[in-house]
């Protein structure tokens, strides 16, 4: 049974905020032994998600996660509908604001150091609270995303969103846009067709990837990870097997003719390999 968490948690300022409302953090459930008792597994697993999906994108892992771990997704801050609005400090808009959120999630869930399991922007993010906050992840997956992207802006996609229509009227009509797999993917996370956030702060969450990099959060790195690299990957050449080498714990796989969607274009290989990493993972 999927339960979502209505309550506040605790805001960055110390004061009760409604963040767990406002982000949809949903527990999924997690393993359970013959007499249907709960089972720690692995721990909690959060799911993270890219830059323009959400928790609810996730929805075709979670029922083999749960074997490993109790299992939560939420939608992360300008990711939880279309009348979002922009933040008046451009900081709100930074990776340190996104891993704050995420530390307050943990928090929240209260069940001990989590496994991370981020897609693109979610990898980022996952990783960069590993740096920050180690006390609180045993373990990362992360699905191609490199540390640095200076010099690959984002505002040459401007044109391209604004051919975007209004609303999608089904998934068939996405899929003609985006592609059979993306497409269903965007489907899903929109409102009845409509986008569940605003282009231009989309954009500009992806600008700052475009003037810093983040080599020095990764090497602090200090817990098991999986690197998943799409054989298309929009990554810079080689830097998913550089951040092997610089990892003592880290593996690599790149999955050949796989687009950025690695766990929606090659379930079968996604799965298998993040299933083996976490059986390896303590109990």
């Amino acid at each position: 049974m999927t339960t979502e968490y209505v309550a506040g948690t605790v805001s960055r300022s110390g004061d009760a905020a409604p963040a767990v409302r406002e982000t949809g953090l949903r527990d999924h459930g997690g393993p359970v032994d013959v007499d249907g008792h709960d089972v720690r597994g692995v721990g909690p697993i959060v799911l993270l998600h890219g830059l323009m999906g959400r928790g609810r994108t996730w929805r075709r892992q979670i029922p083999w996660l749960r074997r490993h771990g109790r299992v939560f997704t939420f939608d992360a801050a300008f990711h939880t509908g279309a009348d979002v609005a922009a933040p008046d400090d451009v900081a709100e808009l930074s990776t340190e604001r996104f891993v704050a959120d995420l530390a307050e999630i943990l928090v929240w869930i209260d069940q001990g150091p989590a496994v991370l399991v981020g897609h693109s922007m979610g990898g980022l993010h996952a990783w960069c609270t590993a740096a920050a906050y180690p006390e609180m992840v045993s373990a990362l997956v992360i699905e191609d995303m490199a540390p640095d992207f200076r010099g690959h802006t984002t505002r040459d996609w401007t044109p391209w969103f604004d051919s975007w229509p209004e609303r999608f009227g089904s998934v068939e009509q996405a899929q003609q846009m985006f592609g059979e797999v993306a497409g269903r993917y965007f489907f899903e996370a929109f409102d009845d067709g409509r986008l569940h956030g605003d282009l231009q702060i989309w954009t500009e969450l992806a600008e700052e990837w475009a003037r810093r990099d983040f080599w020095s959060q990764w090497r602090a790195v200090d817990v098991p990870s999986l690197l998943i690299e799409a054989g298309n990957s929009v990554t810079p050449p080689g830097q998913m097997r550089t951040m092997r080498s610089l990892q003592q714990y880290a593996d690599h796989l790149c999955v050949v003719g796989a687009g950025h969607l690695v766990h929606d274009d090659a379930p079968d290989v996604y799965q298998g390999a993040v299933e083996a990493f976490l059986s390896a993972l303590p109990r």
